[in-house]
């Protein structure tokens, strides 16, 4: 598998519960804290070194492409899967695939939601990802946090560096991955699926490591959500 400096934010939803400020305008492009969410995003995997960024699209995409560019003014190349229909995440992924795969070779690369805020230092996700390069079947690796008041019962419980379906000490997703792109082999480019099939047999087959980030991290869903988030 060959080295990959790239990164997939997700950006395609309708963002229904942050009606009505998604109707007019695409979700990641609301404003947090004086700059739009997925700029946040876009910023801090730049510094992190990532060079290309891959961002999936449907509802008001061409706003988001003509906001965003092509990724001169982080000094990034950004390029865009947009979606005629929603694929949700894991459809998102297989629809990317010819994008992610640049140099039509397997590779890993890190995924992240565009509605999401945080501290995370991006930079940390380089040793997963040569990680993953180096194995012989295809992983994973998630980025739990500690469960927002919202999601009390968490998703994935982890111990000793790998994510199991215990019920006990679940931890939230983070939303925040490190893939690898044979994983998506099996799904047909434009058939809708999300990422949770693919979490659930990576757990069961034990090749689902995570960590757990103890800073700031929000889930920008709402507009009292959003409203928090500025006013702190």
């Amino acid at each position: 598998m060959i080295s990959s400096q790239t990164a997939m934010i997700f950006a395609a939803g309708r963002g229904e519960r942050m009606s009505p400020l998604s109707d007019f305008c695409p979700k990641p492009l609301l404003t947090a804290r004086g700059k739009p969410l997925i700029v946040w995003q876009i910023e801090r995997l730049a510094r992190a070194g990532f060079t290309t960024i891959i961002i999936n699209h449907h509802w008001l995409g061409e706003q988001i492409e003509a906001a965003l560019g092509d990724g001169a003014h982080w000094g990034v190349h950004i390029r865009y899967s947009a979606e005629a229909e929603l694929l949700e995440t894991a459809g998102a992924i297989a629809q990317a695939l010819p994008l992610l795969e640049a140099q039509q070779q397997p590779c890993a690369f890190v995924a992240v939601s565009a509605d999401i805020f945080t501290d995370y230092d991006y930079r940390a996700l380089h040793q997963h990802l040569q990680r993953l390069q180096n194995l012989s079947e295809p992983h994973m690796h998630l980025v739990m946090v500690q469960n927002p008041e919202y999601h009390p019962n968490g998703d994935f419980a982890l111990a000793n560096g790998l994510l199991s379906l215990h019920d006990a000490a679940r931890l939230t997703f983070g939303n925040i991955g490190v893939y690898d792109t044979r994983m998506f082999y099996d799904l047909k480019p434009g058939k809708r699926c999300a990422l949770t099939p693919y979490y659930l047999a990576a757990i069961k087959a034990q090749r689902a490591s995570g960590e757990l980030h103890q800073g700031n991290w929000a889930n920008v869903g709402t507009p009292a959500q959003l409203q928090l988030l500025n006013a702190e």
